[in-house]
């Protein structure tokens, strides 16, 4: 069990992973529902508890200018420290350990045992791993444990993030990834904050990522909240600020996909994203970024 970003009191421990800072009671649980005090320390409840394993399209993640055409074994536990209400994945992401082994079947695979299934695959042209589907980074010590083993075996990793995840666990996870396609969800903080969310730390982690790795970022649009042309000129080009930023060059070259909102969960009463506004936002973004994708249109 680690003990790193961990700091204890008399009576509560902090939870220091992601911007909500829970300070847990014995046997409390984080936001996340995957981060619990148990016997005085923070513990990864959801370490290797797979609950979802299947061999996808990289262009899946989504991932439209790393390794293309290829395939990368993918990889979900469950738990997630946002609490949006038209999560596709809601019922791993919103489920605690109890819940998770109950309706999906959650086992427990080790990382020396994900690291050889991703070998095992490489035949049918698996590049690596893929850590995805719920949160990641709500258990990020298995994300680390897992991917230095693939990295040693030669192979590549891949990280499907909110981004909400503090600077220091970046770092731990960060040397061992290739590739990450970031979830930016608007650009307005109070529209973060609806999702339980912070907009600046996701902002850090995304300024921090793009400095050693592969970023594509992706954002959902949600009709009557983050659809404006003005909202996207303003994400667009703080996008491609970021290779500045970061000390580097060639930042329009940081892939920005557009995806098409669809009714689910608890907002299923909703119309789904007017397909012609989609198209609009993608011309916006191009003013300021060489590679703007559309999705699900």
């Amino acid at each position: 069990m680690d003990m790193l970003f961990t700091e204890t009191s008399s009576v509560k421990i902090t939870c220091r992973t992601c911007m909500h800072r829970c300070r847990l009671s014995p046997g409390q649980r984080g936001i996340c529902l995957a981060r619990k005090n148990e016997g005085g320390q923070i513990i990864c409840d959801n370490y290797g508890m797979a609950t979802s394993l299947a061999l996808d399209p990289i262009e899946k993640k989504p991932l439209k200018m790393f390794r293309p055409g290829s395939l990368v074994l993918s990889v979900g536990s469950f738990g997630c420290n946002l609490k949006c209400p038209f999560c596709q994945n809601h019922e791993i992401s919103m489920a605690g350990r109890e819940e998770a082994e109950e309706t999906t079947g959650a086992v427990y695979i080790s990382p020396e045992a994900l690291a050889g299934k991703a070998l095992e695959y490489k035949p049918r042209g698996n590049i690596g791993v893929a850590f995805t589907y719920n949160e990641p980074m709500v258990g990020w010590e298995y994300v680390r444990d897992t991917a230095k083993l693939v990295k040693e075996a030669g192979m590549d990793n891949v990280l499907v993030t909110n981004g909400s995840a503090s600077i220091e666990v970046l770092e731990e996870v960060l040397p061992f990834m290739d590739a990450m396609n970031i979830d930016l969800k608007g650009f307005r903080e109070d529209y973060y904050r609806k999702l339980g969310g912070d907009l600046e730390t996701v902002k850090e982690f995304i300024v921090r990522a793009a400095r050693d790795c592969h970023v594509e970022v992706t954002t959902l649009i949600v009709p009557g909240e983050n659809d404006s042309i003005e909202e996207m000129e303003e994400e667009a080009d703080w996008i491609a600020s970021i290779g500045a930023m970061a000390g580097r060059t060639g930042s329009r070259g940081i892939p920005l996909h557009i995806s098409r909102f669809f009714p689910q969960y608890r907002v299923a009463d909703r119309e789904a994203t007017d397909v012609g506004q989609i198209y609009r936002l993608a011309e916006t973004a191009k003013k300021y970024l060489k590679n703007v994708f559309t999705g699900n249109c």
